[in-house]
């Protein structure tokens, strides 16, 4: 079995890199050699996810399949998606994939319930909340996602889309604010459940990003997880 890690990224680039540094920082490693073997196809040209959802723009999901198909046919024996959005296709993609497809939502609902934690809020694109699978994954755990305020929401759309320009430290500051207000409303963690949210609050240091859960962080902690089991599967095997 193969085991490198294809990233099916761009969505996007700079939160692509983000997530390639956060599996390459959990990862013990005392030599390059000991590092995880990635196959990444980072390309921004994929038609925007939210987009799609919100005001039935052109679906990426062509353009998703032929960037898994790549990936496979490098050699990826598992795919991971650093963008949340996208996984609104994750079950078409996964009944077209011959290899698994790390799911970004169920990673972080398995880690909050071995947390304890039972009320959550979500920080994401609207196409994300529209898409309604963090809520299925987080029920599936028992745990509540507790709905916030539209004009937060818009807010927070502001934010990601100034990180998506460049102008990060605007962005990252817009929602440092809007965290700080979920937070205050009483759920016990905050998923960071867009890419480009836990990178900007990391760019300004936020005190308040202990609070949250940043699911490119958990998606990347996945990766080294599958690769650790099936490397060693793989080893025990020869």
């Amino acid at each position: 079995m193969n085991t490198t890690i294809g990233i099916l990224g761009g969505m996007g680039p700079l939160a692509t890199v983000d997530f390639v540094k956060k599996i390459i920082d959990q990862t013990a490693a005392s030599r390059d050699q000991d590092h995880l073997p990635l196959l990444i196809h980072s390309v921004p040209q994929i038609p925007d996810r939210t987009a799609c959802l919100m005001d039935n723009r052109e679906s990426p999901l062509a353009a998703l399949t032929q960037g898994l198909n790549t990936l496979v046919a490098g050699g990826a024996g598992c795919i991971a998606i650093p963008c949340n959005t996208a996984h609104y296709w994750h079950p078409a993609l996964a009944e077209a994939s011959p290899v698994p497809i790390l799911h970004i939502a169920r990673a972080c609902a398995e880690q909050l319930s071995a947390q304890g934690v039972t009320r959550v809020g979500l920080m994401a694109t609207d196409g994300t909340l529209k898409a309604g699978f963090y809520t299925q994954e987080l029920a599936h755990y028992g745990i509540d996602l507790i709905e916030h305020a539209a004009m937060l929401q818009q807010r927070i759309m502001e934010g990601i889309y100034c990180v998506k320009s460049g102008a990060l430290e605007q962005g990252a500051i817009i929602l440092e604010d809007c965290l700080q207000r979920m937070l205050a409303s009483g759920v016990e963690r905050v998923i960071l459940g867009c890419t480009e949210i836990p990178l900007a609050l990391d760019s300004i240091n936020s005190s308040l990003s202990r609070h949250g859960i940043d699911a490119t962080g958990v998606l990347a902690k996945a990766c080294v997880d599958w690769y650790q089991i099936n490397h060693q599967t793989q080893d025990v095997a020869a």
